[in-house]
C-alpha cells in the first residue's frame, strides 16, 4: 500500500537533485519550466554535486562512477570531482554480517571458518568485505551484500527510466545522447554487479587471462563459499598504490609492474574483449611481494569483436597521428544526427591529434586524454558516439594515473605504442586458430552451395516477370502517418466547403423552421463549418512541428 507514495517521493528527490544542478550544465538536457526550478542561493559547485549523489545512496553513487566516463554528459570539473566520490558507509553490524553468511551458505559461521575478522576490510553502499581464516588455514576475504538492498536499486532504477524517456523525447540533449539507452545499460551493468556469482567469474576470467604477466595477480574466488550475496576469495595483503611512499619507489624500481599493468589491460580489452569499468588506484594493491593486484571486477563491459577493432584501428591511428583516421572511425562506429558537422568534426579532430602525435615523453597527452577529448568534439559536432569509446578513454585515463602513482617518470605513451604491435600479432594468431579457421571455412562452403541455387531462382523470376522488391516497415514509417495527416485534413477541408456552400444554398430556400431569423438548417450547416475550418487552422498551428531529427548510423 505504501509502495506507491514511496516511489513518488523519490523520483521527486531525484527531480529536486537534477533541478539543483540543471543551471550548472549537468543534466542540462533537462529543461523543465523554469517557474519549477530551484531559485535558493544554494552550492552547486562540483564537491556539492558529488556529496549529493553520495546522500541519494547506492544507486546514485554508481552512477556518479558511470559519469565519470562520460565527458560528453558532464562538464569536466564535475568529471574531476567524480573521479574522487567515495562508497565509503557505516558498517553494517556484525549481527546482520553473521545472519547473512549463515543463510546464504546454509551453516554456522564457525563451521566454516576458524576466525572471522568482525571489523571489516572496508564497507561500501553495496557490501562490505571481512577478513577470515578457512579449516585447512588459508587466509580469506569475505564480501557480503547488504540486505535488502536490491529492491532500492530496483524503484531508483525505474524512476530514472521514466524520467530519462521523458528527457530522450522532449529536449535536444536528450536526443543527442539517448539519456534512456544509457540508463538502461547501466542498470543491467548495475544489477549485474548485485548477484556476486558474476563478479566471481570476472575474477576466474581476468586471473586466467593475466596468467602470461606473472606481476599482475587476481584473487580467485572460492566457488564452494560464493553465492549470489556472498562472494569469498583469497585474501590480498597490500597497500594502494597512491600510498605507496617515495622512499619504495626509490629503492624498489616500480616502473617496469606499471609497463606490465598497462600491457596486461590492453590485452584484457582488444584480445578478450573485456573492459574492467573501474580500474581506479583503490582497486589496485601493490602486494608484500612486489606483485601488483587487482580488485574488485563487479563491474566488467564486455566488447563485441567488430567494435573492439573499430577501437583497436582506432588507437593505432592516433599513435600514428593519422587525425583525418581516427576521426573515420569514430564516424564509423557513431549515429550521425541530422546537424552533425563532419568537417568541423576531422578538422578538430585531426588538429587535436597532430598535437599527441607531436609530443613525446613525460610531456606528452595521455591517449586516454586524446580519446575523451575526442568524445566531447563528437558530441559537440552532433555525432552521438557508444559507450565503449569514452569508457576506453577513462580506463586509459585511470590506468595511467596508477601508472604515474607507481612510477611518474613512466613514458606511458611509448608503452602503449610498442605492446600495440604484439595485441595485433596475437589478434592474428587468434584469427588463425583451427577453430576460427574451420568456422571460415563452413561460411564459405555454405555460400558455394546456395549460390547456384539462389542465382537460379533471380534469373528465373526475371524470366517470368515475377521478381518484386518488398520495402518492409514502410505502413508503421512517419512518411505514411505525415501522408495519412495530409489526406484527412484535405478531407476536412472539402467537408468543410461544401457545408458552407450547402449552407449559402439553403439560406435562399423558404422555411418555417428558422433560428436567429435564418434557416435553422443552413445556419446549423455552417456552424459547423466554422468550427471545423477552425480545428483545422488550430490543428495546423498548435500541432505541427518540425520532422524528429534524422539519425544516421555510421557505416564504412
Amino acid at each position: 500500500m505504501d509502495s506507491q507514495p514511496e516511489g513518488l517521493a523519490r523520483t521527486a528527490q531525484i527531480v529536486s537533485f537534477l533541478f539543483k544542478y540543471r543551471a550548472a550544465g549537468v543534466f542540462s538536457g533537462l529543461d523543465l519550466p523554469s517557474e519549477t526550478a530551484v531559485t535558493d542561493a544554494i552550492d552547486t559547485g562540483p564537491e556539492a554535486f558529488v556529496a549529493d549523489l553520495e546522500a541519494l545512496g547506492p544507486t546514485f553513487i554508481k552512477i556518479g562512477q558511470a559519469l565519470s566516463t562520460r565527458p560528453d554528459m558532464v562538464p569536466a570539473d564535475y568529471l574531476l570531482a567524480l573521479q574522487r566520490i567515495q562508497d565509503n558507509v557505516q558498517p553494517l553490524p556484525f549481527g546482520v554480517v553473521r545472519d547473512t553468511v549463515e543463510s546464504a551458505l546454509g551453516s554456522r559461521l564457525g563451521k566454516i571458518f576458524t576466525a572471522f575478522d568482525e571489523v571489516p576490510l572496508g564497507a561500501a553502499s553495496i557490501g562490505q568485505v571481512h577478513a577470515a581464516t578457512l579449516r585447512d588455514g588459508r587466509r580469506v576475504a569475505v564480501k557480503v551484500q547488504r540486505p535488502d538492498i536490491s529492491a532500492g536499486i530496483h524503484a531508483d532504477l525505474q524512476a530514472l527510466a521514466g524520467l530519462a524517456d521523458k528527457a530522450d523525447r522532449f529536449t535536444d540533449l536528450g536526443r543527442r545522447v539517448r539519456f534512456a539507452d544509457w540508463v538502461s545499460e547501466f542498470g543491467k551493468t548495475l544489477l549485474r554487479e548485485l548477484d556476486y556469482r558474476t563478479e566471481a567469474e570476472n575474477l576466474q576470467r581476468f586471473h586466467e587471462h593475466l596468467e602470461s604477466y606473472p606481476t599482475l595477480f587476481v584473487p580467485r574466488p572460492l566457488w564452494d563459499l560464493t553465492r549470489s550475496e556472498v562472494l569469498t576469495m583469497e585474501l590480498v595483503d597490500g597497500i594502494k598504490v597512491t600510498d605507496v611512499s617515495g622512499l619504495r619507489r626509490t629503492e624498489e624500481p616500480l616502473g617496469e609492474l606499471a609497463g606490465t599493468l598497462m600491457r596486461g589491460y590492453l590485452d584484457q580489452m582488444f584480445i578478450h574483449g573485456e573492459i574492467h569499468a573501474d580500474p581506479h588506484p583503490g582497486n589496485l594493491l601493490l602486494t608484500t611481494d612486489g606483485r601488483l593486484a587487482l580488485l574488485d571486477l563487479g563491474m566488467v563491459a564486455h566488447v563485441p569483436p567488430r567494435r573492439r577493432d573499430q577501437l583497436l584501428k582506432l588507437l593505432f591511428a592516433a599513435v600514428d597521428g593519422r587525425g583525418e583516421d581516427v576521426a573515420q572511425e569514430v564516424v564509423a562506429m557513431g549515429t550521425r544526427l541530422e546537424d552533425f558537422d563532419e568537417d568541423r568534426f576531422i578538422r578538430e579532430v585531426g588538429q587535436r591529434v597532430a598535437r599527441y602525435a607531436a609530443a613525446s615523453g613525460r610531456s606528452s597527452q595521455s591517449e586516454g586524454r586524446l580519446v575523451l577529448d575526442v568524445t566531447v568534439l563528437a558530441t559537440a559536432s552532433g555525432l552521438r558516439v557508444p559507450p565503449e569509446l569514452s569508457l576506453l578513454g577513462k580506463t586509459l585515463l585511470n590506468l595511467e594515473s596508477v601508472s604515474q602513482a607507481l612510477d611518474p617518470h613512466l613514458d606511458v605513451k611509448r608503452v602503449v605504442e610498442e605492446h600495440l604491435d604484439h595485441v595485433m600479432r596475437e589478434r592474428m594468431r587468434k584469427s588463425l586458430s583451427l577453430a576460427h579457421l574451420a568456422s571460415e571455412a563452413m561460411d564459405l562452403q555454405s555460400l558455394v552451395r546456395g549460390a547456384p541455387r539462389k542465382v537460379s531462382n533471380i534469373l528465373g523470376l526475371l524470366a517470368e516477370n515475377r521478381l518484386q522488391v518488398h520495402v518492409t516497415g514502410l505502413e508503421e514509417s512517419r512518411l505514411m502517418e505525415n501522408l495519412q495527416k495530409i489526406a484527412n485534413r484535405i478531407s476536412a477541408g472539402i467537408i468543410t466547403a461544401a457545408l458552407i456552400l450547402g449552407s449559402v444554398m439553403l439560406m435562399r430556400v423558404e422555411t418555417e423552421s428558422r433560428l436567429f431569423g435564418y434557416p435553422a438548417l443552413a445556419l446549423v450547416m455552417f456552424l459547423l463549418a466554422a468550427a471545423l475550418g477552425v480545428g483545422i487552422v488550430g490543428s495546423a498551428l498548435l500541432r505541427d512541428r518540425r520532422a524528429t531529427p534524422r539519425e544516421e548510423r555510421g557505416v564504412r
